[in-house]
């Protein structure tokens, strides 16, 4: 019973680390994006104004208000971006200033 549990923490290990460096076989990862992002929320909920959320995440302000507005909707890419602001705007803070 030991050794597979001490198997199956090791194969995943591996996997984490293969996922981590770039070389897993991403076809078998599913990531979920949801269709719907409420930005006004997700930057509401950070306590900043239009100007500040835009400015701070590197989108325009006329893309913000649009989304906020119902006007037009987050393709793939921004929703995923977006929720990882929700989740965690430090870490994307801290990356940001990294690649500058």
């Amino acid at each position: 019973m030991t050794s597979k549990i001490a198997d199956s923490i090791r194969r995943g290990l591996e996997e984490a680390v293969a996922f981590a460096e770039g070389t897993a076989d991403v076809s078998r990862f599913g990531v979920h994006i949801p269709d719907v992002i409420d930005v006004k929320a997700i930057r509401g909920k950070l306590g900043m104004t239009q100007q500040e959320f835009a400015g701070r995440f590197g989108f325009s302000i006329k893309t913000l208000r649009h989304w906020e507005q119902k006007q037009r909707a987050p393709e793939g890419p921004a929703r995923a971006y977006l929720l990882v602001i929700d989740r965690d705007p430090n870490a994307v803070q801290r990356a940001l200033r990294k690649a500058a």
